[in-house]
């Protein structure tokens, strides 16, 4: 004869374990945000930046994002960050500001 499964838990460790992906992802959305320079931002500004970047319709704009997230995370964040943010903020005056800066904020 079989063993029953025990239902309660199987849900619970499920649960456990959709727990520790939300905080993990949580974790590293706010390691993303440190590493992109973003937190010298007010929550508005960020807050808002990110909400034009989500409703943008332009699909060559979302297209450049994603290749200088891309480049961002090729490059590596750890020794020259600071060279970083400032590259970004110059191209971000060239390239019109929100549209360039919104898609350093997304990660896949």
């Amino acid at each position: 004869m079989r063993k029953p499964r025990d239902f309660d838990a199987e849900l619970k460790a499920l649960n456990d374990k959709a727990r520790q992906l939300r905080e993990r992802k949580v974790h590293q959305l706010g390691e993303l945000v440190i590493a992109t320079g973003a937190d010298e931002l007010s929550i508005e500004q960020l807050t808002g930046l990110l909400l034009a970047g989500k409703e943008s319709k332009d699909p060559g704009a979302k297209e450049s994002w994603r290749k200088r997230g891309a480049a961002f995370f090729q490059r590596g964040t750890d020794d020259n960050a600071g060279s970083h943010r400032s590259d970004q903020s110059s191209t971000a005056q060239s390239d019109g500001g929100a549209q360039s800066s919104a898609g350093q904020s997304r990660q896949n």
